[in-house]
């Protein structure tokens, strides 16, 4: 194939790849998922074009024109990773803390129904141990030795661990959100459930003496941990109020509104449950004292609230800007 025919054969793509690397460089808002597609096996083809052309036509003018459109193609896939990166560290570092600080009302009440269960259960467990055993689900209840924590500290597989604590977390917090749907009813069982469990596991270390030993295993992961289930939790009973109480709108217009808030307050808790599972499977067992353990407490908490103050900090910046 001749230098004309090869031009001939592939002109009309090049043609459609500069109209649409002319569009995409625009940022128009009109750009569907089908323009994207189409550019990226333009451009995939290009590229496949100019590595023929740079084989058999390596001096002629066609070569320097397909590196030029590959070129300008490669920069424009480049700059959209960019912006997606930049997105994506926009979220969290200031959307995620903007939608937490609007829809509080429902984290905090998630984190009243947890401490309602709570605090019922360690009444109940301390006014009478073993009613741990009806509390309890009985692999919990008999699995649980207060003269034996400790014991095995160092001794675990933490990297398995860590691993399968995250899965665990990131299960119950779907379930929670995913709660909302039932009109918050399944989210409220569990935010109680999991405060339950919390409360009678509090009060038999209690009644054996090992309450400071206790919270040494559950407040270096736990604060991080709880935090992004009440948020999971908050963002289930947001749903399941907007759909129980819909307003002047309907429920279907209401859950696509807020089931959008609702799962991006979901995926802001990931990196937390992340944080929480690698302290849980790495600190939480190691074999250092319970005092550095109660430090690694504070550092957690000291690190959410700078997290949520320079976030907002963040947020006010860029509210200003966008209003100059």
């Amino acid at each position: 194939m001749n230098v004309k025919q090869f031009i001939k054969q592939y002109r009309e793509e090049w043609k459609q790849l500069e109209q649409l690397i002319a569009t995409l460089s625009k940022g128009r808002k009109t750009i569907t998922g089908d323009k994207i597609i189409l550019f990226s096996r333009l451009y995939q083809k290009a590229a496949q074009n100019l590595s023929y052309s740079q084989t058999y036509y390596p001096n002629d003018e066609v070569t320097q024109y397909l590196n030029g459109l590959v070129s300008k193609s490669h920069n424009l896939l480049y700059k959209d990773q960019v912006s997606s990166v930049k997105q994506i560290r926009h979220f969290f570092a200031a959307k995620f803390i903007g939608l937490l600080l609007e829809q509080w009302k429902f984290v905090v009440a998630a984190m009243i129904l947890f401490a309602i269960g709570a605090i019922g259960s360690f009444l109940s467990v301390f006014n009478d141990p073993l009613h741990i055993y009806s509390i309890l689900p009985p692999e919990i209840a008999r699995g649980v030795d207060p003269e034996q924590l400790g014991s095995r500290d160092g001794a675990v597989d933490s990297s398995l661990m860590s691993a399968s604590i995250m899965t665990n977390n990131i299960k119950v917090a779907i379930l929670a959100f995913a709660g909302g749907i039932t009109f918050g009813i399944l989210t409220v069982y569990l935010l109680i459930y999991n405060g339950i469990i919390i409360g009678a596991l509090a009060a038999l270390f209690w009644h054996h003496g090992k309450a400071y030993d206790f919270w040494a295993y559950i407040v270096p992961h736990g604060m991080i941990e709880l935090t992004a289930i009440f948020i999971a939790g908050g963002a289930g009973l947001l749903m399941g109020y907007k759909l129980f109480v819909p307003g002047p709108f309907s429920r279907g217009y209401q859950l696509k509104e807020h089931g959008k808030r609702s799962v991006q307050l979901l995926i802001g808790t990931i990196p937390l449950f992340i944080i929480a599972g690698i302290i849980e499977g790495f600190i939480t067992p190691a074999a250092i004292s319970l005092e550095a353990k109660y430090m690694v407490a504070i550092l957690t908490v000291l690190g959410l609230v700078l997290y949520i103050v320079f976030g907002k900090l963040k947020l006010n910046h860029a509210i200003k800007g966008s209003d100059s």
